[in-house]
Order: C-alpha cells, then structure tokens, then sequence
C-alpha cells in the first residue's frame, strides 16, 4: 500500500528528519511526504482556509485520507494497526494522512476526512507530528506482522 503524507510546512535538515527518515526506510510501504508552502501572502485570519485549499488540491478523491488532529480519536498502536490492516486487506491501494499548519485545518476539511486520529490530547509540533506518524506507521507495520518490536502492555 502507497502512503502519501500532506503536510503543511518545509523543514531543513535535523534529527527530527533524520528519525522521520530512519522511520520511514524501516517500514515494507512506500511512504511519500509531500510538503506544501503557500506561496502568497495571506492575512492572518484566512490561513487556515487558504493552507486547508492547498491540502485539497493533492488529496486524491478516490482514496481514503486521514487527518491528524488533536481533537481526534486516541487510539492505541494496535487500533491503529488494526485500523490500517482493514484498508490494506480491503484492498485500498493507498491513503493519505494530513497535517495542517500551526492554525490547524477548516471545518469542511476535516470533516471530509475518513477519520480524524490524535496523538494524545496534548500539541505536538508539526515536524513531531511527522516523526510520531512514521514511527506508529512502521510500528503497525509491525503488529501486523506480528515482528517483535512492539511490545504491547500485558
């Protein structure tokens, strides 16, 4: 299964990449990150909409995405195995995860989401967030094939 990730924002070079990066090499799936810059000024009140237009416009309508929020649902790292091992073994042929800026998404889009997933209630930075999702994405690889590196409460 092909994973696309939209992320709003650049980062440079840093441990943070770098463990995205180790991350995503360790994980069966081909994992695209996908970074999206508004190249325009926008006032500060129309951020969201205009960084939530740009997140639009490379979401494929005909596979599932998903959005990371904190107002999400918590879910442990089986659920989320779980959750992904339904879509590959339904055949999807690929999902999105999206990130938004530092403002967040609009409503509309969100609620377009196939599901809404947190990483805890708490806020993570947006180049964290990318970290968080590539380690869970490997991890999940993980429990589905039942490899050791997880290790699940007893």
């Amino acid at each position: 299964m092909d994973v696309t990730i939209l992320a709003v924002g650049r980062w440079k070079r840093g441990p943070e990449r770098e463990l995205f990066e180790r991350y995503v090499e360790r994980c069966p799936w081909r994992i695209e990150l996908v970074e999206l810059v508004l190249t325009r000024s926008v006032a500060a009140g129309a951020l969201r909409r205009a960084e939530s237009d740009l997140l639009r416009t490379r979401l494929d309508g005909r596979r599932p995405f998903l959005m990371l929020d904190e107002r999400g649902e918590d879910l442990t790292s089986e659920a989320f195995a779980e959750m992904f091992g339904r879509f590959r073994d339904a055949g999807t042929r690929g999902i999105a995860f999206v990130i938004g800026g530092a403002d967040g998404v609009d409503d509309a889009l969100r609620a377009a989401a196939t599901r809404t997933v947190a990483f805890g209630r708490t806020t993570w930075p947006h180049l964290l967030t990318r970290v968080l999702l590539a380690e869970q994405l490997y991890r999940a690889s993980t429990i589905l094939a039942r490899h050791p590196y997880h290790r699940g409460a007893e």
